[in-house]
């Protein structure tokens, strides 16, 4: 099981919430995963965020944390389909077509004898909390996912001023002035992927893939009124990442060290102690990367807003 974020939608947290591990793993387990039965078409609790943890994993002031959920799969195309089908054998019993009650009450029906028989998806969103900097990172880059993971803690806890991360400045206007000069400073430079937007009448849209970002076009794009929505960045020749103007990162590439994983993997396999720690390095080494990582880029965007 790879520790590794793809994703991070950041929370900035109180710096007076500080749970230790074992608070925070009571509080928790009052709220486990149970499996979906046949009478609700979804479950969700906290769940190992590794294999051999509790339900919390942590390293000093870092932890880990995980949302386990359980989903009941019933198509609509299927229960139009049989609601079809018992409408007409209705109609022909009766004499005359179902009316909207009839019909509203075979499909309460249908969809409750086919709930036990549909396909459940399990799913497992992770989330890293950082006591030191007091930040919650959710690995999605689905605002709905993020806000669903942090309500649930909120929920659980009783409390959690946990509010989307702010910077100083504007990370659209930013990127834009970022794609204007054709560079960025610091400790980023630009990628290949970006995408310009028009105002908010025309919702016109450019896209680059695989593109270098410091061409004339660009330039043009944004001095006919165009703004940056999301831009690719390489922090350090380290992580690749795709910036976006809500300050969600995607698609993070941790390139140096994916290359040396794959080096370690053709060298051969690993019993289950290596993995373990092996895990446990890896979450020391990617708090410790994403940690600067979100710590410069708040920089570049003029520090980390607070009340």
């Amino acid at each position: 099981m790879s520790i590794w974020f793809k994703n991070l939608s950041i929370f900035s947290l109180p710096p007076g919430w500080k749970p230790t591990p074992g608070k925070l793993e009571e509080t928790l387990s009052a709220h486990p995963l149970l499996p979906c039965n046949a009478a609700s078409m979804q479950s969700q609790g906290w769940v190992p965020p590794l294999p051999s943890s509790g339900l919390v994993y942590s390293q000093g002031k870092q932890m880990l944390i995980a949302l386990g959920t359980q989903q009941r799969l019933l198509p609509a195309s299927v229960i139009r389909q049989v609601v079809k089908e018992r409408a007409a054998a209705l109609e022909k019993k009766q004499g005359f077509a179902p009316g909207r009650k009839q019909l509203r009450d075979l499909k309460d029906q249908v969809a409750d004898e086919l709930r036990p028989r549909a396909f459940v998806r399990e799913r497992t969103v992770r989330a890293w909390v950082d006591l030191t900097q007091h930040r919650l990172v959710v690995d999605t880059s689905s605002p709905k996912v993020a806000e669903n993971l942090t309500s649930v803690l909120r929920n659980d806890l009783g409390e959690l001023a946990a509010v989307p991360l702010e910077t100083q400045k504007s990370a659209g206007k930013t990127m834009t002035a970022w794609l204007a000069a054709g560079k960025v400073s610091g400790k980023f430079g630009l990628d290949q992927d970006c995408e310009l937007v028009g105002n908010e009448l025309s919702k016109a849209a450019v896209r680059y893939v695989r593109h270098g970002l410091d061409g004339a076009e660009i330039r043009s794009l944004i001095g006919g009124g165009k703004t940056a929505s999301r831009v690719g960045l390489v922090w350090r020749d380290r992580i690749a990442l795709v910036l976006t103007d809500k300050l969600t990162l995607r698609r993070l590439r941790f390139e140096a060290i994916e290359a040396q994983k794959q080096d370690e993997a053709a060298a051969g396999s690993k019993s289950a102690k290596d993995a373990e720690d092996q895990s446990e390095a890896d979450f020391t080494l990617m708090t410790g990367e994403l940690g600067a990582l979100i710590d410069e880029l708040a920089g570049e965007l003029g520090g980390v807003k607070r009340d």
